[in-house]
């Protein structure tokens, strides 16, 4: 009895829960570390795991490759990755647009779906330098429709679609001058085909630009206004006169 009397009291002096053995006494540590998975955060939030893949082409694309994305214009692949998300493993093309300061991840599966493509041949290219030099063809409906019509075609990727936005909003010195929401749309059409236009032929995007105005320039009834106008007024001087 005394003995029981002075385990209690010694383990009531250090403090020790009764009935929990001590490893010295062959049981188990009191403290228990949490076996710590990788794959989970603090929370018991699966991470997401991403693993930059050795493979460099995929569904036809390269790393380093430029390439052209509907929304957003011309890209460059940077890296091809594969994410670990909720168990699934999915494979991404990492896109750079360095003018635009942005990171695009696109699933590898998915590029026939959003639109994404090579750039342009040179027979295409070639193509919609020519379309510049054509009559701009105006429908005589709302702004806000035609508006909308130019803003889908420049965001199909499409070059050839593209290069009409641009010959069609395009003004010469001579014209009236655009709207501000035209101005918007011409402006962001011509960015698109010129950095096309210097992926393409290995150019810087000023000298692009250039040449998409001197093929502009080159269309029916621009840089010639001002002289038809002079010789129309010519013609009403002298009928006036006699």
């Amino acid at each position: 009895m005394r003995s029981d009397l002075a385990n209690r009291s010694f383990r009531a002096n250090h403090h020790e829960p009764v009935g929990r053995r001590g490893p010295a006494a062959g049981g188990h540590s009191p403290t228990v570390r949490r076996h710590q998975r990788p794959d989970l955060g603090r929370r018991g939030v699966r991470r997401r795991m991403t693993t930059k893949k050795n493979a460099q082409t995929r569904q036809g694309f390269k790393t380093n490759e430029y390439i052209v994305y509907p929304s957003h214009g011309v890209g460059q692949i940077v890296s091809i990755e594969e994410q670990d998300i909720a168990g699934f493993k999915l494979e991404l093309f990492v896109i750079t647009f360095e003018k635009d300061k942005m990171t695009l991840r696109v699933p590898t599966a998915k590029i026939a779906q959003v639109g994404m493509r090579k750039l342009a041949e040179p027979d295409v290219m070639a193509k919609a330098l020519e379309v510049l030099k054509g009559r701009a063809r105006i429908k005589r409906t709302m702004w806000s429709r035609r508006a909308q019509e130019y803003e889908a075609k420049i965001n199909s990727g499409d070059l050839i679609a593209i290069s009409e936005v641009v010959r069609d909003l395009f003004r010469s010195d001579t014209q009236p001058e655009q709207s501000y929401s035209e101005r918007q749309l011409y402006e962001q059409a011509l960015d698109r085909m010129a950095r096309e236009l210097a992926a393409v032929e290995r150019i810087v995007e000023a000298e692009a630009v250039k040449q998409i105005e001197a093929q502009l320039a080159k269309g029916p009834r621009r840089g010639v206004a001002k002289a038809e106008e002079l010789v129309d007024e010519a013609d009403e001087t002298e009928v006036e006169a006699a």
